[in-house]
């Protein structure tokens, strides 16, 4: 992360004396300052020391992922669901005259979440915070996916496109 013992000692709470110790494998930690430590570092406790990894590749096989359909907009979950994932990535189809979600819905993800989306095939619409932003196949937006937001297809043919959420980071 770029971050100096110093830096992480004010971010964490932890001397930096005892965080070099730590880093030098002279001293183990109490669970209480790995806690600190994983807080200072944006992470879980079990992201940390890595405690939610049971294997260090998951495929996720196509007739095996989660999938769902509600009115024309159809939507399959391509990253397979891991303790402490930072990212999902989804597949949409939305047919034409179709949308994710409604213009009043919440927003459905975590504060200081980012969304990317790549258009596949057709066109799309993304409605976010009450602006609009046409997209065709080949373009790709990036925005914050804490705000109320949408896609609609409003093109002749069925729309297919990727979206990547990027879980938000604590502030503060």
């Amino acid at each position: 992360m770029g971050l100096s013992l110093r830096d992480l000692a004010e971010r964490s709470g932890v001397s930096a004396p005892m965080l070099s110790q730590v880093e030098r494998g002279e001293t183990s930690p109490t669970l209480s300052v790995a806690a600190k430590i994983a807080a200072g570092l944006d992470l879980s406790l079990s992201q940390l020391l890595r405690l939610d990894e049971g294997e260090h590749v998951v495929v996720s096989r196509a007739g095996e992922r989660r999938r769902s359909e509600r009115g024309g907009h159809r939507f399959e979950e391509l990253t397979p669901p891991l303790p402490g994932q930072r990212a999902d990535v989804s597949l949409h189809t939305l047919k034409r005259g179709t949308a994710t979600g409604g213009p009043e819905d919440p927003p459905m993800h975590e504060p200081g979440s980012r969304e990317t989306a790549v258009v596949l095939t057709g066109t799309l619409a993304l409605v976010v915070d009450g602006s609009r932003h046409e997209l065709r196949s080949g373009d790709s937006v990036t925005f914050d996916a804490d705000l109320p937001h949408h896609f609609e297809n409003e093109g002749d043919e069925q729309t297919r496109f990727i979206a990547v959420i990027a879980a938000g980071l604590r502030r503060g």
